[in-house]
């Protein structure tokens, strides 16, 4: 009994540190790429966004993660995908420029 409780234990644990992340290009522009890069991000719960609980929504779009970077010219926009079994996302804009 003890080496099904260690086994059921190990397995949750596992499964309980898988994670997806995936990377999406956006958007490109004729800009050359530039040496600053800009982030914004959000997390969101059981996939629920749309509830944006102030402590965990943030305004992730393109002009914020510009902002952040102190970016005036955009090269590039990416978007990053991380999940830990559908419970909890985050969603990240990468944009790159000068």
């Amino acid at each position: 009994m003890k080496k099904l409780t260690t086994l059921i234990a190990a397995a949750a644990l596992t499964l309980g540190l898988a994670a997806c992340t995936s990377v999406s290009p956006v958007n490109a522009t004729a800009n050359a790429v530039g040496s600053k890069v800009g982030e914004a991000e959000t997390m969101t719960l059981f996939g629920a966004l749309t509830i944006k609980p102030k402590f965990l929504y943030k305004d992730y779009s393109i002009q914020t993660a510009a902002k952040n970077g102190g970016i005036s010219r955009i090269s590039t926009v990416d978007v990053l995908n991380k999940n830990i079994l559908g419970i909890v996302s985050w969603t990240t804009t990468i944009v790159t420029g000068e």
